[in-house]
């Protein structure tokens, strides 16, 4: 049994002080499925708050206003819970989330309008296989932009391989060294 004392050293097997505050992030799948459930539930819960917000203001005016709202709230949760980073996202995050979310837009109604092209009067049940086929796809992409370049601090991100930091090598000291130093 090792005495413990008060000037005892971390080993770099162990952990710091600083890693214990923060959680660590979620693997793959968890940051996925907590991507899902928290991008699904403000969505669902958005669907319901744009009527409502639309008896006070016109509709484009409340989805917009909504969709803001919305996009802000999911990437906070994304910040803290998906991904796991520790702290709230700033300004830069938050651009980079709603320039994902935009692109996840602009898919979702360029599959409708591919759709409107080659089918001139699609049946509803096409349009909402073709719209949750386009929507699924551009989550999945979404949550991959967010997961390894919007929230990668804290994590080696997979694209960009870290140098190692090589020690630097101690002087040697021998006893001619000294003897023409003194």
């Amino acid at each position: 049994m090792e005495p413990q004392t008060a000037d005892r050293t971390e080993s770099p097997s162990s952990p710091s002080l600083d890693s214990l505050d923060s959680p660590a992030a979620p693997g793959p799948l968890a940051s996925f499925v907590r991507f899902v459930v928290c991008g699904g539930g403000i969505g669902v819960l958005s669907s319901f708050a744009v009527p409502l917000v639309a008896m006070t203001m016109p509709w484009a005016v409340a989805n917009a206003v909504i969709t803001v709202a919305s996009t802000l709230l999911c990437t906070e949760l994304h910040a803290l819970f998906t991904f796991g980073t520790g702290r709230r996202p700033g300004w830069r995050r938050h651009l980079q989330s709603s320039g994902s979310a935009a692109a996840a837009y602009a898919v979702t109604c360029a599959a409708m309008f591919l759709l409107h092209v080659i089918q001139s009067a699609p049946g509803m049940l096409t349009e909402q296989a073709v719209y949750l086929t386009a929507s699924g796809l551009a989550g999945v992409g979404r949550f991959l932009v967010l997961r390894l370049f919007v929230f990668t601090s804290g994590r080696k991100s997979p694209l960009r391989p870290r140098r190692p930091v090589l020690p630097l090598p101690r002087p040697v000291l021998t006893q001619a060294a000294v003897a023409t130093t003194c």
